[in-house]
């Protein structure tokens, strides 16, 4: 029984852990730009939107679609930024555990 009992502590302190890792992503923030910095976006750990910079260049009727399209890949820039933070808070928080592919923590 004393395996189960050190199972069920390990669990909890990972437990603990990952409350602190989601903390520390949801005060982390992350900055995408696209078009050579003419659009930024600034997002926190958990992928929320918290501002958009646009160059004042960009602000003409007929450049609307090209600046959809800068606002899409600075998004998308920033998220790729995010996940990979978060991979790398999670493989300290496992200590390496190789996890199977697709597989997230939590369940």
């Amino acid at each position: 029984m004393k395996n189960i009992a050190d199972i069920m502590k390990q669990v909890q302190s990972m437990q603990s852990r990952m409350g602190e890792m989601q903390s520390k992503l949801e005060a982390m923030t992350v900055n995408g730009q696209s078009g050579g910095g003419l659009v930024k976006v600034t997002m926190n750990g958990k992928g929320a939107v918290q501002s958009i910079s646009i160059d004042p260049s960009l602000m003409k009727a007929d450049e609307r679609e090209i600046l959809e399209d800068l606002l899409v890949a600075a998004c998308a820039d920033a998220k790729g930024k995010v996940e990979a933070a978060a991979a790398d808070e999670m493989k300290s928080l496992t200590g390496g555990l190789p996890l199977p592919p697709g597989m997230k923590l939590p369940f």
